[in-house]
């Protein structure tokens, strides 16, 4: 095992071992049979992160319990309550089923699509995915597939240092000002306001509370110093901390739209008035396409979202984002193709 499993990790792995066991585990079983906590070089490295793992998935509403010792031992043992942890018989319909989906469509990002892809396999297990007339169940969210981008490339190291109460150090582009700066975090949380992703924590560098778009953070998300270096409020006002900052102005881009392509920016949009004589030209070229404006906050994540679509959409205008995007696709292309294995090797 690497000496560096990463706590989301570790925390699965108890998880499956206290749910597994017959009766219960002492510690010294789960630091010799869990993958993860036979790390810690001394007992008492590994008391501190079993005891800050456990209280954990406590917070998380694992339920947790203690064994006491019987007469063959004098060891305190633990497990988790399956009765407790276990969920009621689902029963979805074809048109739930459909939502769950979508949803389980937003993490495609490799980071998580494992995750999300076993969970829709034992949810569509359970069900009747495709029992609806034509599929009803997934013809309701067709065409609806938001994803993740820079948001997943984020969300795990960020995830990972808030387990493990470690600072986190990113670059930051400033709503407002555009300003990028470095920024030193303790991370306290991720949440979502709006359809907006965002970290929760203590700006070292500003000594107050601060919240961070994470489509925002350029490059990689770094964690830094010692495990335990800081203490997570118990109470997080997550809409006072997002709410607090001036709204970002509400810019609009106009678009030109493939048929039956990009439902999600269709579905944000609004019919755009055509386009006039002086701009017959381009009226001409993009008279197979649907004209459409979006309006948006934020350059960098639009055109994140934007090129994802490839030539299904066209920005014609703000030229701001219409060059982001074309900067985007560039460098999409200019990447090397992955090579494939085939049967039919012609040397």
């Amino acid at each position: 095992m690497s000496a560096n499993t990463p706590p989301a990790a570790r925390l699965l792995n108890l998880v499956i071992a206290l749910m597994n066991t017959p009766v219960r585990m002492t510690k010294d079983e789960i630091r010799t049979s869990v993958a993860g906590y036979d790390e810690p070089a001394s007992t008492k490295a590994f008391e501190r992160m079993f005891e800050r793992d456990k209280d954990s998935l406590r917070g998380l509403g694992v339920p947790i319990v203690t064994v006491e010792p019987d007469g063959h031992t004098e060891d305190i043992g633990y497990r988790i309550d399956k009765d407790s942890y276990a969920l009621d018989e689902v029963d979805l319909t074809p048109a739930e089923l459909g939502v769950l989906s979508l949803a389980a469509q937003f993490w495609q990002d490799a980071a998580v699509a494992v995750d999300t892809t076993r969970a829709l396999t034992k949810l569509r297990s359970a069900g009747e995915m495709d029992s609806g007339p034509a599929g009803e169940g997934t013809d309701a969210v067709a065409g609806l597939a938001p994803r993740v981008r820079t948001v997943a490339a984020a969300y795990e190291p960020l995830l990972d240092a808030i387990l493990a109460r470690r600072v986190v150090v990113f670059t930051y582009r400033a709503a407002n000002t555009g300003e990028v700066r470095r920024r030193t975090v303790e991370p306290w949380k991720v949440a979502v306001r709006d359809g907006g992703w965002y970290l929760l924590g203590h700006d070292r560098d500003r000594r107050a509370a601060r919240s961070f778009r994470l489509t925002r953070i350029e490059g990689s998300v770094r964690a830094i110093g010692e495990r335990g270096a800081f203490t997570i409020p118990a109470e997080i006002d997550v809409d006072q901390l997002v709410g607090g900052a001036a709204p970002a102005p509400v810019r609009h881009a106009l678009l030109a739209l493939r048929p039956e392509r990009a439902s999600a920016l269709r579905a944000r949009g609004s019919a755009a008035t055509p386009l006039g004589p002086d701009r017959a030209a381009l009226a001409r070229a993009v008279a197979d396409r649907e004209l459409v404006m979006v309006g948006y906050t934020s350059t960098h994540a639009m055109a994140d979202e934007v090129a994802g679509y490839g030539e299904a959409v066209l920005v014609l205008e703000p030229l701001e984002l219409r060059t982001e995007v074309l900067d985007r696709l560039r460098a999409a292309a200019a990447l090397p193709l992955t090579p494939t294995t085939s049967g039919d090797d012609r040397g």
